[in-house]
């Protein structure tokens, strides 16, 4: 593969990486999936494993990825580690998925889900979810027009606020709740769909956005040490938050109560636990951990866009690849992941997209994961930055990891994996348009050229 000339500027730490991270995962998941995943574990306990279980899976798909990133640190992550391992097609069809549906479709979703609570912090009806919604994703991405650093600085204050609300849960709930976190149950747990798979599932969704950090790899200052650095230790932190509010709520709430109030367990738990004055605050923190959320996805999927430009595999990539001449941000593949995520709130289900988003990109995460053991016979130990612990087993943990979820999917809803699987596969004809057309502009252009030679010969 040959990988275009990085033009953008090389200015992002460890610090800004790791808030990226933790901020881009940290967002709607863990506030909003605490009943879905009791529902499906069955008891509490099992509901507590299925979050450890899905961030260890998490983490081993980290530090797979960290190897293959080290030794590919450039602008576009996923897409570029496809193209690199498997060729173009598939390469391209893997940043046809990310910039047409999977990435606009989490921005809508984590929006949509911030817009509740932007509702009922305001008193406002639901009428003005959207609008709302809509107004979060224009700021946000207006603000990611600019260099680099402004998008990442608001990531890291973002991640610190986020942290507040993410506190105040788990320090009230383990030192204040009085029920036994292990081992709660009811009847109606027991009655309801799902099984321990289904909550792990669940879980993934939360976990997911770490590897967006990787669309920046062409933008992080000394890549190969940082860019597994950024994964590993952002991943690992998030996989103890993320046990800790799950422990914490339980400790707080009954299962029966957490059964019940669903998608509105942690909203109650604020108001409950802080007061009205106490919930409002807890509420707004909430807000910004997703805003956080929304800006780590608006700073990273432009990237692939932009990537995807260079390598003239869009239609007006010409444009796509424009970068600000003194900032250097590709502000026209940001307006296009806008229109796209704007679109996708107004006439469709983000949240049910953006589930389904997870069988698509989980489905080039597992081609990544095999791409570990390409690399390790086609590169030797010198030029790997960084080496997977424990090899072979974390990476093959991983592919076990990725190929539950797609089981796990196709089992689930078969319906849904058949309109994905026809989204990714409808980018094909598109990549041939572009590459003849682009043909034909090259063949233009050299019949010119030979013109004027022979013009000049006579």
């Amino acid at each position: 593969m040959q990988t275009p000339k990085e033009e953008m500027k090389r200015s992002l730490g460890l610090g800004s990486a790791l808030s990226i991270v933790v901020g881009t995962i940290i967002g709607s998941g863990i506030f909003f999936k605490q009943g879905s995943v009791l529902d499906s574990a069955g008891n509490s306990t099992m509901a507590i494993l299925a979050w450890v279980v899905g961030g260890i899976l998490t983490l081993t798909a980290g530090l797979t990825i960290a190897e293959i990133g080290a030794q590919m640190p450039y602008t576009g992550g996923l897409y570029v580690y496809i193209e690199d391992l498997y060729g173009r097609l598939w390469g391209f069809l893997a940043g046809w998925m990310q910039v047409i549906v999977y990435g606009p479709a989490i921005i809508a979703s984590v929006a949509g889900f911030m817009s509740i609570l932007m509702t009922n912090f305001f008193g406002l009806g639901a009428n003005w979810r959207i609008p709302l919604a809509l107004v979060t994703i224009l700021a946000i991405g207006l603000m990611n027009m600019f260099e680099n650093r402004v998008g990442a600085a608001f990531s890291v204050i973002t991640t610190i606020g986020k942290l507040v609300p993410i506190a105040a849960i788990i320090i009230f709930g383990l030192f204040w709740g009085h029920h036994n976190a292990l081992g709660q149950t009811v009847g109606e747990i027991h009655a309801a769909s799902g099984n321990f798979g289904v909550a792990v599932l669940a879980t993934l969704f939360g976990y997911d956005g770490w590897i967006l950090i990787a669309n920046l790899g062409g933008e992080i200052k000394h890549p190969q040490k940082i860019l597994p650095q950024a994964i590993i230790i952002g991943i690992t932190a998030v996989l103890v938050i993320y046990t800790l509010i799950t422990v914490a709520v339980l400790r707080f709430l009954p299962a029966s109560q957490i059964h019940t109030l669903g998608e509105n367990t942690t909203a109650y738990l604020a108001t409950a636990a802080f007061g009205p004055i106490g919930g409002k605050l807890l509420s707004a923190g909430i807000i910004i951990s997703m805003m956080g959320t929304i800006n780590g996805k608006m700073l990273t999927f432009p990237r692939i866009v932009y990537a995807m430009a260079k390598r003239r595999d869009l239609p007006f990539s010409r444009y796509l690849a424009y970068l600000t001449p003194k900032a250097k941000a590709p502000v026209v593949a940001t307006v296009f992941i806008i229109v796209l995520a704007t679109v996708m709130m107004i006439f469709f289900n983000p949240d049910r997209l953006s589930d389904l988003c997870v069988f698509t990109v989980y489905c080039f995460y597992t081609l990544a994961f095999f791409g570990i053991f390409i690399l390790r016979k086609r590169n030797d130990a010198s030029a790997r930055p960084f080496s997977t612990p424990l090899y072979p087993w974390i990476p093959i943990l991983a592919i076990v990891g990725g190929l539950f979820v797609l089981v796990s999917e196709v089992i689930n809803d078969p319906a849904g994996v058949l309109l994905f699987i026809g989204v990714v596969i409808v980018g094909l004809p598109v990549l041939y348009l572009v590459k003849k057309l682009d043909q034909r502009r090259v063949d233009k252009a050299m019949n010119i050229e030979h013109s004027l030679d022979n013009d000049k010969d006579q």
